[in-house]
């Protein structure tokens, strides 16, 4: 690897080596590596939490991180950055105490996630991957938080917030920047983005309480398996956001349903006699 001029031309220099840890921190990511290692029957397989582990020290993934974890594994720096810079949760550059991540996927944009993330950029006055000026919040779209079924979602630090708008969104960030206590939409309680890559890296989360609350899938993502047990579900309408018919009134989910504004049922083929199913025309027409 050479060294670059700030106009990007190659000077032909060889980059120098990283500075190495402090005796005291790498003796304490040593122990912790040792642990981690010895859960594999092939050491190499721990390259990933160890690169949550060292990236829980700075915050981000650091060439003397990369260096210590290809020292532990008896792999190349090559080797270790080829994983580094394949994987998005790896960060390679300094960034926030919480990494709010706003999907933009195909669901969660057409239900208003693109307006989100331009309004989250115009209010911190931030691009995708950059950091606010104290430090806080880094702010990135991501392609699919993997919970269509309360988009649009936002998570911080991999914790859910769904059914999010972009009012919702600013106070999130407002509050993320001003220390106030945020609660996710459900799961564990929020922690710093190094708190959360080590969590990542296979230490268990000491917080009292935080296990218990991660709970699983929240009740929208579990309709389809009740339906296909033979539980019947309670009859409720939920209306879009724009609201229902006149003179009716839309359901009002408790805070434990979190059901999202497109789970009320829709007319299909089989149940709407108006529109059958059916090809229109002769094959060929």
């Amino acid at each position: 690897m050479t060294t670059s001029s700030p106009e990007g031309v190659g000077l032909g220099m060889p980059q120098l080596p990283p500075p190495p840890y402090p005796d005291d921190v790498r003796a304490r990511l040593e122990a912790d590596a040792r642990e981690v290692i010895s859960r594999y029957p092939d050491s190499r397989s721990a390259l990933l939490p160890l690169l949550h582990l060292v990236q829980s020290e700075e915050g981000h993934v650091t060439r003397t991180g990369m260096r210590f974890c290809a020292d532990m594994l008896d792999l190349t720096t090559a080797e270790v950055t080829a994983v580094a810079t394949f994987y998005s949760m790896y960060r390679r550059k300094p960034s926030g105490d919480y990494q709010v991540g706003v999907c933009t996927n195909t669901l969660c944009a057409v239900m208003g996630g693109d307006a989100i993330f331009e309004a989250l950029q115009e209010h911190l006055g931030v691009g995708n991957g950059e950091t606010t000026d104290d430090g806080k919040v880094t702010l990135e779209h991501i392609e699919c938080n993997a919970a269509c079924d309360f988009a649009p979602v936002v998570m911080v630090n991999w914790e859910f917030f769904d059914n999010q708008t972009p009012g919702s969104a600013k106070r999130l960030v407002d509050d993320l920047r001003s220390g106030a206590q945020v609660e996710p939409t459900r799961g564990a309680p929020l922690c710093t983005f190094k708190e959360t890559a080590r969590i990542l890296a296979g230490f268990p989360d000491e917080r009292a309480g935080a296990v218990e609350a991660s709970g699983g899938a929240g009740p929208a993502s579990l309709i389809g398996l009740r339906l296909a047990k033979g539980e019947a579900p309670p009859a409720r309408v939920v209306h879009p956001r724009a609201g229902g018919p006149e003179g009716t009134q839309p359901h009002e989910p408790s805070p434990s349903e979190h059901l999202s504004s497109h789970d009320a049922p829709q007319k299909t083929s089989a149940s709407d006699p108006a529109h059958p199913a059916g090809p229109t025309a002769e094959e060929g027409e």
